[in-house]
């Protein structure tokens, strides 16, 4: 069976990898040609463990090989983004330019008997307007295109032990397709569990459960605002209540970040304005918690013209995502309130971000003043030489 992957970013190139690993002949295609050059030559382009020696197995063994044309495939997987943008009215939408175009690519060379696999996080519907896509393109009758939607449900960092092991749901629009596409996860699995469902379910079920943290965490940020004002360690005050056995408060930070719960939430309330209003809630608070924090950190300056050293731009320790990352957000306010910012990312390339000049860890520790807005293995390993320094923790890494 030969599978083709479209899109190699942050699940594209992990999933092919294991489906390789598994034993299909893979194929990993993408429209970015210094993507499929820099695979080609034998390298990744994404920070993730374990990953690079995966992918030279694969690839030495001779199931995975990369690709600027999309040939026939037996089985597509189709992973690519699924931003988010604001409408005329500021409304949220979802941005589905890419799947369509994935779509569309792949109904040009789809056969009958293939199989589309959706594994984008996707708004309710979706998986139904691919079909009509892949329709359209190949000619293929609607109701005989076998498409299953079947969503990441991965963290960064451990991708190549959650791509093995983590439960899958398989959305389909027919039984045919359910099957089709579960025999394909039960080969890739070792612990996790397939569970079949329709379409719609599968999509509905990505989007709760990153709705679900998001809803979590705005509590936990929500707590952090409200223990400011009485002048509580919030740290100390979710340690102890968390010692009840049925309280389990996750710990605040300076926002939510990442292209799942800063982003999914917002595909329910599109879709249902009118119900989601703890959804909207939820996401309001933690979009709102970068300006918190910079107008903590302005007050504790001496003064404004004084230099701030962020720690950490990516949206989660360890790892060089920084999709929709509160960090650099927390940057772009604090640099339009006339403050010098400057940036450790040891895990992002170059020495700027986004406008943000990015540093040395020795070179960060010069400024005036210091926010510590994630728990990199390197920070807590100089947590000594951080506390030298004035510094706000939103983290609670120096507790």
């Amino acid at each position: 069976m030969k599978i083709t992957v479209m899109g190699l970013g942050y699940i594209g190139l992990p999933t092919a990898i294991t489906l390789a690993e598994a034993g299909f002949e893979v194929c990993g295609f993408d429209v970015n040609k210094n993507t499929i050059e820099t695979l080609q030559g034998g390298h990744i382009h994404i920070v993730e463990p374990g990953l690079q020696e995966a992918f030279e197995k694969a690839v030495a063994h001779g199931h995975l090989h990369f690709s600027e044309e999309l040939g026939k495939s037996d089985v597509f997987y189709i992973s690519v983004p699924t931003p988010f943008f604001k409408d005329e009215n500021g409304s949220h939408k979802a941005d589905l330019r890419f799947v369509e175009s994935a779509g569309r690519m792949a109904g040009k060379v789809l056969e009958p008997s293939n199989l589309v696999i959706l594994e984008s996080t996707v708004p309710p519907h979706t998986s139904e307007m691919l079909a009509r896509v892949l329709s359209e393109e190949s000619g293929i009758p609607m109701n005989e295109i076998h498409v299953a939607h079947c969503p990441e449900r991965v963290i960064p960092g451990n991708m190549m032990y959650e791509l093995k092991n983590n439960d899958r749901i398989v959305g389909a629009r027919t039984p045919e397709a359910a099957e089709m596409a579960a025999s394909i996860y039960e080969k890739v699995l070792e612990k996790g569990v397939v569970h079949k469902t329709d379409d719609l379910t599968a999509e509905m079920c990505k989007l709760t459960e990153n709705t679900f943290r998001d809803v979590n965490i705005a509590y936990a940020n929500e707590l952090s605002v409200i223990c400011d004002k009485m002048g509580i360690d919030v740290f100390e005050l979710i340690k102890l209540a968390n010692c009840h056995p049925r309280v389990n408060i996750l710990t605040p930070g300076v926002g939510v970040g990442g292209h799942c719960i800063a982003v999914d939430p917002w595909f329910i309330y599109e879709q249902f304005p009118a119900e989601a209003k703890v959804i909207l809630a939820a996401r309001e608070r933690n979009e709102n918690k970068p300006h918190f924090v910079a107008d903590k950190v302005v007050a504790k300056m001496k003064k404004v013209t004084d230099t701030v050293g962020v720690l950490g731009l990516s949206y989660k320790p360890d790892v060089d995502d920084l999709r929709e990352s509160p960090s650099i957000e927390l940057c772009h306010i604090l640099q339009e309130k006339g403050v010098k910012v400057i940036a450790c990312e040891p895990f992002a390339k170059g020495t700027e971000v986004q406008n943000i000049p990015n540093v040395s860890f020795e070179e960060v520790l010069k400024a005036d003043y210091l926010v510590i807005t994630l728990g990199h293995t390197l920070f807590k390993e100089n947590k000594d030489k951080i506390a030298e320094k004035p510094y706000f923790d939103c983290v609670g890494l120096m507790e």
